[in-house]
């Protein structure tokens, strides 16, 4: 299964996942009058918009380059998961902390809390599935780094924005079931709204992360450092290279990337020569990484290029 067709597998067990329990969530408020049960019914039908607005993000990406677009719709993928952690943050956090607040001012009794422990519980192994299935694909991708640099360094925001939301949705649920519980247990329906107010404040520490996260990407950043490494080492590799003084690389896409090459070729080559070896260093290349959508080769001396990419690289 390729890493596209893995992603969407994980967008879609999160959609239908918290489509489901987000029906249920919603009437289980309804009956028992819990301001956590809101909360998170709410949350669920936050990730559901999510999930969709990643899907039509990763469609769009997909695009073939055109006149208006020469290197492609890469970075569609990237305003569409943006949006969706403001999304979180609007819809799920704020909502969340204002029905808490209005809870604890004016407090009712939970009814049949029974309900709710049922609802919670399932909902718990459901969204423990998406988890679990998210978590897999993210293991897969990260190889051998920690999960927070893998997080950092992680180019497709696809896999971790629903890891992110499935643990802050588990998070969540686990707060509702405490709040819940002790609530109904203690006589004290205040605890409901405080809640609602914790599963609030876990969506808008989850939004922040995705944002800030999200926004680099969408704003430019290099790509994978390993990448640059093979470029360089191929380019060096060719007999009619003198020196590989560096490349400059932009993700522009989950699996999309610019880099722009400066070589100094070796002296007495004629025209032809260069360009057979610019096609050459290309061709090998793009075997290794074929995402690299665009290269460019730069002829200059490394002095030049150290001086004109002086804290760039």
């Amino acid at each position: 299964m390729s890493d596209s067709q893995s992603n969407k597998v994980v967008v879609y067990a999160a959609l239908f996942g918290n489509l489901a329990i987000a029906m249920v969530k919603f009437v289980a408020a309804y009956i028992t009058n819990s301001s956590a049960m809101l909360s998170e019914a709410i949350h669920s039908v936050v990730d559901t918009l999510n999930e969709i607005l990643l899907l039509y993000g990763m469609k769009k990406s997909q695009q073939p380059a055109d006149a208006t677009h020469p290197f492609g719709y890469g970075r569609e993928l990237y305003f569409w998961a943006f949006i969706v952690a403001l999304m979180v943050f609007a819809l799920g956090a704020i909502a969340s902390i204002y029905q808490g607040i209005q809870h604890i001012i004016k407090p009712e009794e939970i009814l049949n809390p029974t309900i709710n422990y049922i609802v919670l519980v399932i909902a718990i192994l459901v969204e423990g599935t998406s988890w679990f299935v998210a978590l897999k694909a993210f293991k897969r991708t990260k190889g051998k780094q920690g999960y927070f640099e893998a997080f950092r360094r992680s180019k497709d925001p696809t896999t971790f924005t629903v890891l992110f939301e499935d643990t802050a949705a588990l998070l969540g649920l686990f707060i509702a079931l405490i709040g819940i519980f002790l609530a109904h247990r203690l006589n004290i329906p205040e605890l409901d709204g405080v809640a609602s107010v914790l599963i609030g404040i876990v969506l808008a520490v989850s939004a922040v992360l995705l944002a800030r996260e999200t926004k680099g990407l969408l704003l430019g950043e290099t790509a994978d450092p390993k990448l640059r490494e093979n470029v360089l080492l191929i380019a060096q590799q060719d007999a009619a290279v003198f020196s590989a003084n560096g490349v400059l690389t932009e993700q522009i896409g989950a699996h999309q990337v610019i880099a722009s090459l400066s070589l100094e070729f070796k002296d007495n080559l004629t025209s032809d020569e260069i360009e057979a070896c610019v096609n050459r260093i290309e061709a090998e290349i793009r075997q290794v990484h074929p995402e690299i959508v665009t290269l460019f080769v730069k002829p200059q001396t490394k002095a030049i290029w150290l001086e004109r990419t002086q804290g760039r690289v």
